[in-house]
């Protein structure tokens, strides 16, 4: 199949299949008579896996390090694993760093004043509450 019927197939740009070919995810295809590119149906399964370590959040060069051992006919799941536990852990780190911007704001949206909020006090965030902190 040519580039954009296995692009169509995928549901990715042309310029996305060209790429994985030109950074080597993407083995070069073999060329028709007319010099277009002759894709086989190795390819969508081979798109179709970086799609899916995509979707995971792998960087292109650990795809292109799984899909080496894969090519090689080793089972590539020892090193997934480790590049998923990896990932995972970023992803919990991102979590908590989320909950905590979310406890931050939640907690400035509780400190705001009510709707009869008077005008602002020019160089601050919210005026002085009423029968609040004051030096009197």
């Amino acid at each position: 199949m040519r580039v954009g019927e296995l692009a169509e197939a995928i549901g990715v740009a042309r310029d996305t299949v060209r790429y994985y070919e030109r950074v080597g995810l993407l083995p070069s295809p073999g060329r028709t008579s007319g010099g277009y590119r002759d894709y086989d149906a190795s390819a969508v399964d081979r798109l179709k896996f970086i799609q899916g370590a995509q979707r995971l959040g792998l960087r292109l060069r650990d795809i292109a390090s799984l899909l080496a051992i894969r090519d090689s006919g080793t089972c590539p799941c020892e090193p997934a694993e480790q590049l998923l536990r990896r990932r995972l852990a970023d992803v919990d780190a991102e979590m908590a760093r989320l909950a905590a911007l979310r406890a931050e704001m939640t907690s400035m949206i509780d400190a705001l004043p009510s709707r009869d909020c008077p005008p602002p006090t020019p160089g601050t965030w919210c005026p002085p509450s009423e029968g609040g902190d004051h030096d009197d």
